[in-house]
């Protein structure tokens, strides 16, 4: 049966896997909200672990008729898709003596914590700029395909025209224009979104241009969390993605100082994670220093994917001039 990582944590018995599952939904808010259909199993020979579905392409539609005449037939359609459950994670080693003399802070403790972040903002990388096959500019090769990938080219792919909001002055003069974008866009979602996904600058752009509205709100989750909303939908920073050499927002702000921001509507016909079956979808090992040997390896990982199931559950607004151009 489909399951959140809240519903997840209650099936484990070991105190440390529920605290590992609490910081991931603690580092994202997006694996906080989530629902998680656990129906997947390795493939012949247990090499793959693939989930296959069908997308609503095109919903169907009615008409009036007259007397002694037929309706004009069509239907629904529907495409059959994949997507491939990807293992991601990390691990760290840490001396005993480390360990043993760390004090105040945990050592082991600090190292989770900061796996686990970097994990979720791998999987924000991935639920946008993830693709399963091909490659080009931006995209995370041989993982499973997020919405930059599948959103291109839809109906719900919406290009603002001429709003700049890239300094404060253009933000006080043009937050009506960028509104009313934001506005429009939600209303060609087939419902009202759950959460808007975006970067950091252009959420601050967001929160300035609510509050000059009206329409901004904030309150406090069960972790103490912060939670922004616009009209009544969650706010979501993406964050940024450290590969190991460079930082990188999740959400591309392009050469011309223009950002995309998506609306995504969390549920099983709509947009949800995919995991294995059971309440296996995030794993950890804590090093084991009661063994011989100075230094000891811990990791942390998590098995998932996204999809999308209906094209009008989700979308892209693009065109958003939040940066002046260099």
């Amino acid at each position: 049966m489909p399951i959140s990582l809240a519903e997840a944590k209650v099936g484990m018995a070991d105190k440390v896997d529920q605290q590992v599952v609490d910081e991931f939904r603690r580092a994202s808010l997006l694996l906080d909200m989530l629902i998680f259909d656990d129906a997947v199993s390795p493939g012949t020979g247990g090499s793959t672990l693939t989930y296959g579905y069908t997308c609503l392409k095109t919903p169907s539609t009615v008409a009036v008729r007259e007397l002694n005449t037929e309706y004009t037939p069509n239907e629904a359609k529907r495409e059959k898709k994949t997507a491939d459950l990807k293992i991601f994670g990390g691990s760290y080693q840490i001396d005993r003596v480390i360990a043993q003399t760390s004090g105040a802070v945990n050592e082991v403790e600090f190292q989770m914590r900061e796996k686990i972040k970097a994990a979720a903002n791998y999987f924000h990388m991935l639920v946008i700029n993830g693709t399963g096959a091909g490659s080009g500019a931006g995209y995370v090769t041989n993982t499973f395909d997020g919405l930059k990938k599948i959103l291109s080219g839809s109906d719900t792919e919406y290009t603002a025209k001429d709003v700049d909001i890239s300094t404060s002055a253009l933000l006080d003069t043009n937050y009506n224009a960028f509104l009313d974008a934001v506005d429009t866009f939600i209303s060609k979602l087939a419902e009202k979104p759950d959460i808007l996904m975006m970067n950091t600058e252009m959420l601050t752009k967001v929160r300035s241009a609510a509050r000059r509205a009206g329409y901004y709100d904030r309150s406090k989750d069960d972790f103490g969390r912060a939670v922004e909303t616009y009209n009544g939908i969650k706010l979501l920073d993406a964050g940024y993605y450290y590969n190991g050499s460079t930082t990188e927002p999740v959400v591309a702000i392009e050469t011309d100082g223009s950002t995309a921001m998506y609306g995504i509507k969390i549920g099983l016909n709509a947009f949800h994670g995919v995991s294995p079956k059971g309440d296996k979808i995030i794993a950890q090992h804590l090093p084991d220093f009661s063994q011989a040997g100075a230094v000891k390896e811990g990791d942390v990982e998590m098995v998932a994917a996204t999809v999308l199931k209906n094209s009008k559950m989700a979308g892209v607004l693009k065109g958003i001039k939040i940066k002046p151009t260099e």
